[in-house]
């Protein structure tokens, strides 16, 4: 979940359950994420409500594994319901036109409705779904609704001061997706959350660092203002798209330090069970190519985006066959 809004480019979404529900394919992120409120199913069935997720995960383009061929059939559709409430939740901070009140609203409705489901209460097919992830393995609620908080800093926030504003933001972010998918493969053990924190932050800043110039049209910058100031920057310079010197060591210096979370987190990729392990060698894998590849492009990401291609994608996937050798 990686983190939740991870750079959009895609792996695979290799789903096992036929889907039971005729939604459209044409446009659905935008449409169904901002309006799936008004989404209307009569006392949805189980089975319609995890295939309204799996539906929605499939539609969507990330950079990280969701719910894929490698993850065990009878946990995916767990984490499609995962993926769904995040998915939505992330369109109410991010896409269409809503005023940043009613992106509010909208973001404590949905709180509103996970407190309801964790009580046994749900209407809308992602928390019909959710609850039987709850009943079945326990999902815990405390990382879906630190996902939320890091949804409503997104219309709240759009500079950060230190570094450690940054971190805190992907806390709420990034973090959680790694503790519910440890905590789904019955792997959540304290090392194993401390190491995963390391690596799903990573994952949130090497795509911040990705998606400088994207960010920016947003309106949006994740660079620590301290940090542009260190090397004697500026927003300017971003707004101008100045490619110098000073920006070139600021992005040597965010990479560096997010290649060492990279690094501090590695050792969870021998500890979680053999089912997870290829997935997040993959993820790993790719987190780390990000870097490489914002790095073999000058570090300019501001007039270019920096992306895996499909070449890459081949080569990761066996580099993570033989990961044990690198």
């Amino acid at each position: 979940m990686v983190g939740w809004d991870a750079a959009r480019q895609s792996w695979e979404r290799i789903l096992s359950s036929p889907l039971s529900m005729k939604i459209s394919t044409s446009d659905v992120s935008v449409t169904m994420a901002l309006e799936t409120d008004s989404v209307r199913v009569a006392d949805p069935s189980i089975q319609e409500a995890f295939a309204f997720c799996e539906h929605l995960t499939r539609a969507h383009y990330e950079n990280f594994p969701v719910a894929s061929f490698f993850i065990p059939r009878s946990l995916r559709p767990h984490v499609a319901a995962i993926y769904a409430f995040a998915r939505i939740a992330d369109d109410y901070a991010d896409e269409g036109s809503l005023r940043p009140e009613e992106r509010l609203q909208k973001l404590d409705d949905w709180k509103r409705k996970l407190e309801d489901c964790f009580v046994g209460s749900a209407e809308h097919p992602v928390f019909v779904a959710l609850r039987e992830s709850v009943r079945r393995v326990r999902l815990p609620q405390k990382p879906l609704a630190d996902l939320l908080t890091a949804f409503r800093m997104d219309v709240t926030t759009s500079r950060y001061a230190t570094f450690g504003d940054v971190r805190n933001y992907c806390e709420h972010s990034a973090n959680p997706i790694g503790r519910l998918v440890l905590h789904l493969f019955g792997a959540a053990s304290e090392e194993a959350v401390g190491y995963s924190d390391h690596i799903c932050t990573a994952l949130q800043l090497a795509n911040f660092w990705q998606d400088v110039a994207i960010d920016w049209q947003k309106g949006r910058l994740y660079i620590p203002l301290e940090d542009v100031e260190r090397f004697a920057y500026s927003e300017e310079g971003i707004a101008r798209k100045s490619l110098n010197d000073s920006f070139r060591a600021l992005m040597r210096f965010e990479l560096d330090r997010t290649r060492a979370l990279f690094l501090e987190g590695k050792p969870l990729l021998g500890i979680v069970p053999h089912r997870l392990r290829f997935e997040l060698r993959l993820t790993w894998l790719g987190g780390m190519r990000i870097l490489e590849k914002i790095q073999d492009a000058g570090y300019d990401v501001l007039t270019r985006h920096p992306k895996i291609s499909t070449a890459d994608k081949l080569a990761l996937v066996a580099r993570a066959f033989v990961f044990r050798n690198l």
